[in-house]
């Protein structure tokens, strides 16, 4: 993500192993694999995704632990460059075709850990989405749980109130919320939100196929989530320069450029990665009439997620050993 999201984050000591060597594979070596891939994903039944830092690196946002990473620099004392703002940062090739992905059919869910809101510029449909660390452009009430999503960041993290209030009104006319907005964004020690781990957590045990972009899987719980996969009988594979912390338990690794990865397959599914025409929010992925254009977003339009429960979703309450100490954005020592 951006350097001012690092900045605003709290002092934190342990953000993981950071500046590890990338690989590369041979071109030879990287056709066969993203054939593998193709064929999977043709025979899954139900995908999922999962995003990291390392597939808007591409759009001028840096991650966090490459060589040039955000956490990787601040160790080495030197300053992160970045070429764009999060209003200006333009979705990938990654992020548009995962979007195409999704209204094909082939992808089911998106589980991100990235904040800078590309998924939803995208328009990618938010009941198919976690966003697990929060999202750059979103504020909820913390009374009501109404989500607003705005056209520029939101200017203050940890969950902390934005200074506005829910102007949502109640049932028969009565007057509004008035609830205090507050930001999604976690700090380290924040845990991750219920309904969207409660939906991640489902997906992944509902799936046969987990593919991980761009992520060094370091961070708890979200680096976890792709292994509830495999153990209920799927397949992992894991797209990322940098070795990653389940490694080992991969079906199929990958090592190259995400872009790179996501372009040859596209064309192997014979699927076209479609054009970004701005900023475009989608609450459902039922019908185009949920779609809004840019214009929306100048409005600060005021979206509402409607979660169903599940008897298989995450318990509310974690375990006591999990919430002593840092959970939310813990990095895996």
């Amino acid at each position: 993500m951006s350097v001012n999201y690092a900045a605003g984050l709290s002092p934190y000591a342990d953000k993981g192993i950071c500046g590890l060597p990338e690989e590369f594979d041979s071109p030879e070596e990287l056709k066969i694999k993203v054939e593998t891939l193709a064929q999977w994903i043709k025979e899954s039944q139900y995908m999922v995704v999962h995003s990291g830092a390392g597939i808007s690196t591409s759009s001028g946002i840096p991650d966090f632990r490459g060589p040039k990473g955000v956490w990787t620099m601040e160790e080495r004392g030197e300053t992160p460059h970045f070429n764009t703002t999060f209003e200006d940062a333009r979705p990938s090739l990654t992020h548009m075709a995962l979007l195409q992905l999704q209204r094909t059919g082939h992808l089911k869910y998106l589980i991100s850990q990235n904040v800078d809101g590309l998924h939803l510029r995208s328009g990618f449909p938010r009941d198919r989405l976690s966003e697990l660390h929060g999202n750059m452009f979103v504020e909820e009430c913390e009374k009501c749980g109404k989500q607003y999503v705005r056209d520029t960041v939101i200017g203050v993290m940890g969950l902390k109130p934005t200074g506005r209030y829910c102007d949502v009104t109640r049932s028969r006319g009565l007057r509004s919320c008035r609830g205090k907005l507050i930001s999604t964004i976690l700090d380290w020690e924040d845990s991750l939100p219920d309904r969207d781990l409660n939906r991640a957590d489902e997906a992944c045990r509902r799936a046969d196929l987990a593919l991980t972009l761009g992520t060094s899987l370091q961070i708890k719980p979200s680096g976890d989530l792709p292994l509830l996969t495999k153990r209920t009988g799927g397949k992992l594979v894991i797209v990322n320069l940098q070795p990653t912390k389940h490694d080992k338990h991969a079906h199929l690794r990958i090592h190259s450029y995400v872009d790179e990865v996501m372009g040859q397959l596209m064309k192997l599914l014979g699927l076209e990665v479609p054009e970004w025409a701005g900023p475009t929010l989608c609450e459902s992925s039922g019908g185009d009439q949920d779609i809004l254009p840019f214009g929306a977003w100048k409005k600060e339009v005021k979206m509402e997620l409607k979660i169903e429960e599940n008897k298989h979703a995450v318990p509310k309450k974690r375990k006591k050993k999990e919430q002593d100490g840092k959970p939310g954005l813990r990095p895996v020592r």
